[in-house]
């Protein structure tokens, strides 16, 4: 039996609303392609079903790959304020005084209200630092020059 174009039509129904019960996205772009095939097949009805199938194939790797750029953009946003949330990256490169020295690459050091662990060589209290990095929650420092 020669394919029509509402078998692909129904396919595409039936592989998105499969959709919904799976996760990921798997069987939505072969979903559409199959809808979009049975656009193609109502359009030209006189294609046989080789062509179909070729026609299926390359439209299921044009809208994964479409789909994938697309999530690409909106999964991470460019942010207005891509720093908002890290404190210890806003940090970097300001210069500040040692509360404690550091000893044996470790002390501490206050920043407003925070007390934060510092790494880096061994300095006296009071001197003075660069922030030039953060590892977690340990600021990475250098003697301020």
């Amino acid at each position: 039996m020669q394919p029509v174009f509402w078998h692909w039509l129904i396919a595409g129904v039936v592989l998105i609303g499969a959709e919904a019960m799976v996760p990921g996205t798997y069987l939505l772009w072969p979903g559409i392609a199959a809808f979009l095939t049975g656009m193609v097949a109502y359009m030209a009805p006189g294609l046989g079903w080789e062509i179909h199938a070729v026609i299926f194939a390359a439209l299921t790797v044009v809208a994964a790959v479409a789909g994938r750029k697309l999530y690409s953009r909106l999964k991470e946003p460019a942010s207005q304020a891509p720093l908002l949330n890290r404190r210890a990256a806003q940090l970097v490169g300001t210069i500040h005084t040692l509360d404690t020295p550091i000893l044996d690459g470790y002390g501490r050091m206050k920043l407003g209200d925070t007390t934060w662990k510092v790494c880096g060589p061994d300095l006296p209290t009071g001197a003075r630092v660069t922030v030039v990095g953060a590892d977690g929650i340990v600021l990475k420092v250098e003697a301020a020059s």
